[in-house]
């Protein structure tokens, strides 16, 4: 069983709030749907880092991954690389307030949603 404290429960839980909030502006606000998509995914990858540890460390070994360029065999590390690369493909577009970049982003604070709550649910047990 894996404990999550306070600390660390109450920033992931707000960084998902808010990656979501960001995500339904990003929706109604076209001008403003580059940043607001980018940075809704940012927020989410940040509750997902949160809720696993230390961030700082999680962010280190998932740079560290994705410099190697291999296959990643285990499947939470491989998930952790797959939303880095989306977000990396959302910031490099030319058009990241696409209709692309938006499912992208529903798609990362989804699993970011899922994973939190699978934390958020032991951590309360």
């Amino acid at each position: 069983m894996v404990v999550m404290d306070d600390y660390r429960k109450g920033w992931a839980l707000r960084y998902l709030r808010e990656a979501r909030v960001e995500l339904v502006s990003a929706q109604t606000a076209p001008k403003m749907a580059s940043s607001l998509i980018f940075n809704a995914m940012k927020k989410a990858q940040a509750a997902i880092y949160h809720s696993l540890g230390d961030p700082a460390i999680i962010e280190d070994i998932i740079q560290q991954k994705i410099s190697e360029q291999n296959f990643v065999e285990e499947p939470i590390l491989r998930c952790l690389v797959e939303v880095e690369r989306s977000i990396q493909q959302v910031a490099s577009s030319p058009d990241s307030s696409s209709e692309r970049s938006l499912r992208m982003a529903e798609t990362v604070i989804h699993v970011a949603s899922e994973i939190v709550n699978l934390f958020v649910d032991e951590a309360e047990d």
